[in-house]
């Protein structure tokens, strides 16, 4: 019962008011928080909108990353007249009226247009090319705001006559510091776990930051507690904190590691999940399934390696949560895949022979040949061309003297190492040529 008090009273507080993203919304340049390759000193989009000099742009990026907010601040330093519209809602007729008003404005009282139109990977072709035309003259000047890849969805002309702006999204420390923002508009206090888990869960999204927040701030205000707890936070994102310290996070990549190599898929999600609900950074569980797909897997699989660098690049380009479904069929596709660490060997048995040998001269058949007096020095004299040979393979010592010998890297027999040690075995040079003069 006091909970569902709690829940009624927070309810009604937050109706009472504009959500508080709305209310923390920048007055300026300097309040966005994140994309300082935009809005920086000296980078391009704040010296565009200082001078008031903006010509058509897109805004690409996730939500909550300051796509909308970009635009108002625009709205409120430009001497143009400013118009908003959601491609949502808006239609043929509502972009052609616009056009039709810019005309009327120009003409009578010399003032461009700017047109807001959010969400613009809406608009239907037929829409876009209504248009094109006013932003081609410059009748208008277009901000599209967008998340999906306006490579695929705007059309082509009028995506050439835009400049495209990536927003990327909010690193943790500058969610942190919309909280804290947030924290001070509601005039409140928030436990570190309950930040942290907030922060965690946004997933570079400030509004969602904010909304989460604004919610466990009621939820708090409703028990008469100016300080918001990790309870408050569990309850307004609807899941409970699943977290580790220092000691448990080496402990825990560690299982997932030794898990794949071990080949056992199950354990390797599990541990997988079990990271990411705790809030683990997705682009370091990314680079640690890089590393293995080379340490012990290599070229077993050679595919592993693509794999795991597919599910790295859509941690970036993708982002959570859905990145988690990249990031789980990596794990399966290396817990699956034939294991070897022969390339681990191998690199670290030839870093071994550098020890002993040291920096040996490069044989002169080797060295280059391209630039004029090399052959007087006898670069290059004795190279045989590979390809002038029909196998495409020749005999050739292509080492220092001292560790031509030296065998480094020895294929096992799993996946597709069996076929490598194969074609190994039929380029083996004869033992007079090992030996060399």
């Amino acid at each position: 019962m006091p909970d569902s008090l709690f829940t009624t009273a927070a309810a009604e507080r937050l109706a009472r008011r504009s959500p508080l993203a709305a209310r923390l919304r920048p007055n300026k340049l300097d309040d966005i928080v994140g994309q300082d390759h935009l809005v920086g000193e000296g980078k391009p989009l704040r010296c565009l909108v200082e001078s008031d000099q903006l010509s058509s742009v897109i805004f690409w990026g996730p939500p909550g990353t300051g796509k909308t907010s970009l635009a108002r601040l625009i709205a409120q330093v430009t001497s143009q007249d400013f118009i908003e519209l959601s491609a949502v809602s808006a239609s043929v007729k509502d972009v052609r009226e616009t056009i039709e008003r810019a005309e009327k404005r120009l003409g009578e009282q010399d003032i461009g247009t700017i047109l807001f139109l959010d969400e613009v990977h809406r608009f239907n072709k037929a829409q876009q090319d209504a248009l094109l035309p006013s932003v081609e003259t410059g009748l208008l000047v277009l901000i599209g705001a967008t998340t999906e890849n306006p490579f695929f969805e705007v059309n082509p002309p009028l995506l050439s006559r835009s400049t495209l702006f990536r927003l990327e999204p909010l690193s943790k420390e500058s969610i942190g510091e919309l909280l804290d923002r947030g924290l001070n508009a509601e005039g409140l206090q928030a436990e570190r776990d309950a930040l942290d888990l907030l922060i965690e869960r946004s997933s570079g999204d400030g509004r969602h930051a904010l909304t989460s927040l604004e919610v466990a701030a009621a939820l708090a205000l409703a028990r008469d507690s100016q300080i918001i707890q990790l309870t408050d936070a569990e309850s307004a994102l609807g899941t409970k904190a699943l977290r580790y310290g220092r000691d448990d996070h080496f402990d825990v990549i560690s299982a997932f590691i030794k898990s794949i190599r071990g080949s056992d898929v199950d354990a390797g999600l599990y541990w997988l999940a079990r990271m990411l609900e705790a809030g683990e950074d997705a682009r370091f569980i990314a680079r640690r399934l890089v590393i293995l797909a080379s340490e012990d897997i290599g070229m077993a699989d050679p595919m592993s390696l693509l794999i795991a660098d597919a599910a790295a690049r859509s941690v970036e380009f993708v982002g959570l949560p859905e990145a988690q479904l990249n990031l789980a069929q990596a794990v399966v596709h290396l817990a699956t895949a034939p294991k070897s660490n022969t390339v681990t060997k191998a690199i670290f048995a030839a870093k071994a022979d550098l020890q002993v040998s040291g920096n040996s001269e490069v044989p002169k058949h080797l060295r280059d040949a391209h630039y004029q007096a090399a052959s007087s020095l006898g670069h290059g004299e004795g190279y045989i061309y590979p390809h002038n040979d029909p196998s495409g393979w020749v005999e050739q010592i292509y080492r220092p003297a001292e560790t031509s010998g030296n065998i480094y890297y020895d294929p096992s027999k799993h996946g597709f190492e069996e076929e490598v040690a194969r074609r190994m075995a039929t380029r083996e040079p004869s033992k007079q040529q090992e030996e060399g003069d």
